[in-house]
């Protein structure tokens, strides 16, 4: 087993410049903006959007199951596209194309208007207006879900980039054992979006509008462009990076070309079909596909969850998702422990890395007690799904580098599209399947003084009943019919609840399933010399 000498590696430590912790940087902020995009939506829907629009759960739940399959798709394209384009021009691209896919959005509600009643030249108020006259509420409903479908396409394909982007500016600007760290630093964007958007966006959309809080926050994209054109280039290319840096950087290409088999990276480009040769492939696709979709349900469904179990508006719940994400960005320590690993363990890359993500996949079996004593506090299932997210960025951080660890350069960002395919996938799975599963258990579960509710209301066995019923009543969908009935005095016990249960408990068991796949896929450490 090939390690760097450690008395070396300090030694070059102390003479090398920084300048690549400028560019991870950038890499952060480009994150955090992706993650500031991708949640305005979650913040906003349930209180200012589904009112508008008449939107249930299950038609969120179709935008961002769809918005997961696009990016899914998007990804396995993007890889090879920042590839293709290599990543400059690559990374300016996606954030170009998913900027404009986020302001997007804003235009929804006067598009919605100009296409069923031909009113086209009115503001944000006026569409509103226009809209609260329609009577037909499904052709309502079909018509903004499909534009908002049309603007998550947008932002799924450009926000495909960003991840294997950054993957490979990771791989070129840090020598293996250093870019877990890297990548939970500019992962950690990711967690600083998250937790920068609820104590920014409901705000901005009750003061100005939600229409305002895409455009405003679709704007930073196009800010970070600006940095990004200026700032990067290739190590060996930059001005900014001192010899010195350069061959700290460099230094797994001496170590890797000592190994038993080493054959030389070419220029050639790689093909998804001979990616898909190697169990490295598989193994981190798989790791992808079991794990992803629980960061996006917690993401996407955790406001909507304050909501239907604690009865929290958007500001309400403001402070606790800011609370909760605070608590995910002790992910960082997840980039540092398979460094302590490999240097003071002795262990290689990938074994420090695979150590360290069996030690995070336990962390998410507490989101088991989630529910269960959420009956305590909401701080309880707050705290827990921090706890459960920080695993989850950490793992994340880890995961993503296995990549870097066993692939040649040229294919990195492949490799990372295939993986955030297979990802985006179980995102979709447990997306789609979460709205169908909450509506089902509201309807079927809920109790109403003890009385099952479709028994109490059987109104609600029928979709034309229902809406009948709920227009005599003043609200716009069964949610807030419950509430109205606990405001009132009647003891309601909402089947939704046992609907979180089911998806926590799946999201517990992930990581654990994940890890033993991947270990049983690639045992030992085995870098691909051969593509």
């Amino acid at each position: 087993m090939n390690q760097t000498d450690p008395v070396s590696t300090n030694n070059t430590i102390k003479s090398a410049g920084k300048y690549r912790w400028s560019i991870c940087a950038l890499l952060f902020f480009a994150t955090t903006i992706n993650y500031l995009d991708r949640q305005v939506l979650s913040l906003t829907w349930k209180d200012f959007i589904a009112p508008e629009f008449h939107w249930t759960n299950s038609d969120y739940g179709d935008i961002t199951a769809l918005f997961s399959i696009f990016y899914a798709v998007s990804l396995l394209f993007a890889g090879r596209f920042v590839d293709w384009l290599d990543t400059k021009k690559g990374f300016l691209w996606a954030i170009g194309i998913w900027s404009v896919g986020a302001c997007l959005h804003a235009f929804c509600g006067i598009a919605t208007s100009g296409i069923i009643t031909g009113d086209w030249f009115v503001g944000f108020h006026g569409s509103k207006e226009i809209i609260s006259t329609v009577q037909d509420t499904a052709l309502v409903i079909n018509v903004s879900v499909a534009l908002f479908i049309f603007a998550r396409f947008v932002l799924a394909v450009g926000e495909a980039g960003n991840f294997p982007a950054a993957i490979k500016t990771t791989a070129e600007y840090f020598p293996k054992k250093d870019r877990a760290f890297a990548t939970s630093i500019f992962n950690a964007g990711a967690t600083v979006g998250a937790l920068a958007a609820p104590v920014t966006i409901p705000f901005i959309a009750k003061s100005f509008g939600w229409e305002m809080s895409f455009i405003i926050i679709g704007a930073l994209g196009f800010i970070w462009m600006g940095f990004w054109m200026f700032m990067y280039d290739k190590p060996e290319k930059h001005s900014k990076v001192s010899p010195e840096e350069l061959a700290y950087i460099q230094q797994d290409d001496i170590a890797d070309s000592k190994l038993e088999g080493f054959v030389p990276e070419t220029a050639s480009k790689v093909s998804l079909a001979d990616c898909f040769k190697y169990k490295q492939t598989w193994a981190f696709a798989f790791g992808k596909f079991m794990t992803d979709g629980v960061w996006w349900f917690f993401l996407f469904w955790t406001p909507a969850y304050l909501s239907s179990v604690y009865g929290m508006d958007s500001t309400q719940a403001a402070f606790p998702l800011f609370v909760l994400y605070m608590i995910t960005l002790l992910s960082i320590i997840g980039g540092w422990l398979p460094t302590y690993f490999v240097e003071k363990k002795g262990m290689n890359p990938y074994e420090g890395r695979m150590r360290a993500m069996l030690i995070f996949a336990f962390f998410p079996l507490l989101a088991l007690a989630a529910q269960p004593l959420g009956y305590i506090s909401y701080w309880v299932p707050v705290i827990i799904i921090g706890i459960a997210g920080a695993a989850h960025q950490s793992w994340s951080a880890n995961i993503f580098t296995t990549v870097g660890d066993m692939f040649p350069k040229k294919a990195i960002a492949t490799i990372t599209g295939i993986g955030g395919l297979a990802g985006g996938i179980g995102s979709t799975l447990i997306n789609k399947g979460s709205g169908v599963l909450f509506d089902f258990t509201q309807r079927n579960w809920s109790t109403v003084n003890g009385q099952p509710l479709l028994e109490k209301y059987p109104q609600f066995q029928d979709a034309v009943t229902e809406k009948a019923f709920l227009a005599e009543r003043g609200v716009g969908n069964l949610e807030e019919f419950l509430k109205s009935l606990t405001t009132a005095g009647e003891n309601v016990v909402n089947g939704i609840n046992t609907g979180y249960m089911i998806i926590f408990s799946i999201c517990a068991v992930c990581y654990l399933t994940g890890w033993i796949v991947m270990k049983t896929l690639v045992p030992k450490y085995r870098p691909i010399t051969d593509l």
